[in-house]
């Protein structure tokens, strides 16, 4: 008596005459490959290498230590993330620079008034 193997059914050949499997309901028919295709990235490698850092974690926090420093910060950012995309450098790190400096100014900030709160109020 022969026992099958585990895979004796994955490896034999379908029927000839089998009906194809049904598609499931609501799938699309695409044609194999047309649904796979990406847009072409704009920059390349080397372009988003120069990217200016973002600090978003930073930009968070300073919101919530210190909301009007925190919100300028939050521009900052954005305007370096639309400065990178368009690959205009200088803008991108100054403008870094600036998002840096008002996160770091919003929680020390707002450090300092949780201090001040705890100790004297």
């Amino acid at each position: 008596m022969h026992h099958p193997k585990p895979g004796d059914a994955a490896d034999a050949p379908a029927a000839p005459d089998a009906p194809d499997a049904p598609a499931a309901p609501g799938a699309a028919t695409i044609p194999h490959g047309e649904g796979q295709k990406l847009p072409k990235p704009t920059q390349t490698a080397e372009e988003v290498a120069f990217y200016a850092p973002n600090y978003i974690c930073l930009t968070i926090l300073a919101i919530i230590c210190f909301f009007p420093l925190g919100c300028l910060a939050m521009y900052f950012s954005h305007k370096t993330t639309k400065a990178n995309k368009k690959s205009k450098w200088e803008e991108a790190y100054i403008n870094s620079g600036r998002t840096g400096w008002l996160d770091v100014f919003a929680i020390l900030i707002g450090l300092g008034l949780l201090y001040f709160l705890v100790l004297y109020v």
